[in-house]
């Protein structure tokens, strides 16, 4: 072995340890993804928290089912924008609720469709009833850049808000004329794992196709001499 196969040989070696890393990496997001997402349905198993008014930290709220009843105050409605449905350009509706103590709690009521992704007739997209009955999911906000979050519209809001949004679910049926109901997040494993085996496989073909190329050099050098 010369000494351009030796220098070979660790550029390989370097880039298949680099590659098993990355890979452990990508098993290590795995675990805690999953770890997370037990966190969630073992909330999400808890019994739904009847919402009467202040008093629930944003913590205590997160991934827990919530009933609510209030009255829906389309004054202070805020549009959250750019959200896609089945590959149709909206918003999703976020409207706050007066609860029986007259504090509030925002809504996400749902998704609407909007060719902009942002501008949308609000007033076509009202409940039935502005008192409504609400069986929703809590998650405190943000979530993603472009959220809504009560902690910012607090100050423009003149009564107390308590400190997340409760996504309304989907009924059996949907309204007529209502906005589209989304069901509580998927948990998936996420493309980690197949990142993982990708990673894992560069290491390997790193490795194997330099003994291939060796052996080769090898076989060449024998020949000729």
């Amino acid at each position: 072995m010369d000494r351009r196969d030796v220098g070979l040989c660790l550029v390989a070696t370097a880039a298949a340890l680099v590659c098993v890393r990355l890979g452990v990496w990508q098993l290590d997001r795995l675990g805690e993804r999953r770890a997370r997402h037990a966190e969630v349905r073992a909330a999400r198993a808890q019994p739904a928290i009847a919402l009467t008014g202040l008093g629930l930290p944003a913590d205590s709220a997160r991934q827990r089912r919530i009933l609510v009843r209030g009255v829906l105050d389309y004054t202070y409605e805020r549009v959250w924008a750019a959200r896609s449905y089945q590959g149709v350009p909206g918003v999703h509706l976020i409207t706050p609720l007066r609860l029986p103590d007259g504090a509030g709690v925002l809504v996400d009521r749902g998704w609407v469709p909007s060719p902009d992704a942002r501008r949308v007739d609000r007033a076509a997209f009202r409940e039935p009833a502005e008192t409504v009955e609400v069986a929703g999911l809590a998650w405190a906000a943000p979530r993603a850049r472009g959220d809504v979050d009560p902690r910012a519209l607090a100050e423009s809001l003149p009564y107390p808000l308590l400190p997340f949004v409760v996504q309304w679910l989907p009924p059996p049926e949907r309204s007529s004329g209502s906005p589209v109901r989304l069901p509580a997040p998927a948990l998936d494993d996420g493309p980690h794992l197949i990142y993982a085996v990708q990673w894992f496989s560069f290491a390997a073909i790193a490795v194997v196709g330099t003994a291939f190329l060796l052996r080769q050099r090898g076989k060449a050098r024998d020949a000729g001499s």
